[in-house]
């Protein structure tokens, strides 16, 4: 079938991408997404569908997908000096409070890169502080998206902020309390918070052995509080250790792609769809563990629904992409020319990349 023809016949799309880093939010890379797919396949059925797995755009992607959520700010402090407004959504059919740790220590809250000294002093307090809000509120589950963090810090400041490990937990005990992430990394180690993505966050080598042992002996007593070990359940390097901090408190581990799958109805649209558009900032082997596109890869395999990836950058080999189940990966710094312009112009590069690869999608 001609490309001309497949535009007439019409294909039902699902757009559903992830953020681009600090470029897109998911929202508006699935808004790009589909303006460029438009331009050249006028005739195909749009279903848009923003994911995330629990970092930055959590909140964002569950208030733009139920307008029944309510959207709550609140001032905490940032990840350094400042205060900054964290959004959050309620929703109050479930009593159910959704909080994104990137809303209170984000990267993006930095002010500029990261750097040694971020490293070093960049603390989650505000997270407590959210958790306090929501709670106050009457929330009876807070569900706590993890990711993008600037902090290492174990989630120590979000305990201090709640009042320490003793009354966080009474104040909590009365609440169910989830930890929504996809990272399975250990809070110590060779592949915990510190060591995997301090240098992500501005560590150097001796900041990252600094942050280690700082982890190591607030692991102490997060466990001691606890009486198990918190610190080697996957997930708890999530976020720079707030994921073993909160689980410390109580909280259970859920996968925060598929709390958003769940939220958006993704499963029921990826069996009717013919074609599942998806992407984020950097598609590369952490994205085929428990992230979104790799989630949506794998969720759309038994229903033989073809998967595209849109990425800033791809850093896979076609034969990776093909046993994840993903069909193609187009990268925007290469569409755009270079990294700098993919970034600084990101939403019309990438309306301009879904317009391409809509022109080479034939029919079926």
């Amino acid at each position: 079938m001609t490309g001309s023809q497949a535009a007439a016949a019409g294909l039902r799309v699902l757009i559903a991408p992830d953020c681009f880093g600090d470029s897109l939010t998911a929202v508006e890379a699935a808004r790009a997404i589909a303006a460029g797919w438009c331009r050249a396949r006028p005739g195909d059925s749009l279903t848009v569908a923003p994911q995330s797995d629990g970092g930055p755009g959590f909140v964002d992607v569950l208030a733009a997908g139920h307008p029944g959520m309510q959207v709550r700010r609140t001032r905490v402090c940032g990840p350094l000096d400042g205060d900054v407004d964290a959004q959050w959504v309620f929703d109050p059919d479930t009593a159910t409070a959704f909080i994104e740790s990137a809303q209170a220590c984000g990267l993006a809250l930095l002010g500029g890169p990261p750097t040694v000294r971020t490293a070093v002093a960049a603390h989650s307090r505000g997270v407590g502080q959210l958790i306090d809000a929501a709670r106050s509120s009457g929330a009876r589950t807070i569900v706590v998206g993890l990711g993008g963090s600037s902090c290492t810090d174990g989630g120590r400041g979000m305990v201090e902020a709640l009042g320490g490990l003793t009354q966080a937990v009474r104040q909590l005990s009365s609440l169910e309390l989830v930890a929504a992430t996809d990272v399975e990394h250990p809070l110590l180690g060779p592949l915990g918070a510190a060591r995997v993505f301090g240098p992500q966050k501005g560590a150097d080598e001796p900041t990252v052995m600094l942050l280690e042992k700082r982890l190591t002996n607030w692991a102490a007593e997060l466990e001691a509080a606890a009486d198990r070990p918190v610190s080697t359940i996957p997930g708890a390097g999530a976020a720079g250790g707030l994921g073993a901090a909160l689980l410390a408190l109580g909280a259970r581990r859920e996968s925060g792609a598929a709390i958003i799958a769940t939220s958006t109805g993704t499963a029921d649209r990826i069996a009717a769809a013919d074609l599942i558009v998806t992407g984020e900032g950097r598609l590369d082997d952490q994205s085929l563990h428990g992230k979104v596109i790799g989630a949506l890869a794998a969720a759309a395999r038994p229903y033989a629904v073809p998967v595209l990836v849109l990425a800033g950058q791809v850093a896979l080999e076609p034969v990776a992409l093909q046993a994840a189940g993903i069909t193609e990966a187009h990268a925007l710094a290469d569409y755009a020319g270079s990294v700098r312009r993919a970034i600084d112009d990101a939403a019309v590069q990438l309306e301009g990349l879904a317009e391409r690869t809509a022109a080479e999608v034939v029919g079926e």
